[in-house]
């Protein structure tokens, strides 16, 4: 739908419901426009940052005892 069809058709609602649209257009602007800006402005991940902070236990790619029955 372009602009026109849309100016348009808000001109043939009745004056209140024409209000209606306005309000609704300011929140939606409003609404946008608190929107975070897009990961483009972020700086790059820094690759390795979390090296060792984490621990997988030995056992990990093992069985599990609770999936015996089914395998």
């Amino acid at each position: 739908m372009d602009t026109q069809a849309i100016i348009s058709d808000i001109e043939q609602l009745p004056e209140k419901w024409q209000q209606e649209a306005a309000r609704y257009i300011a929140s939606l602007k409003k609404l946008y426009a608190e929107q975070p800006k897009p990961a483009e402005n972020l700086p790059p991940r820094q690759f390795g940052l979390h090296k060792g902070k984490y621990i997988m236990a030995p056992d990990f790619d093992e069985p599990l005892e609770d999936f015996k029955d089914y395998m």
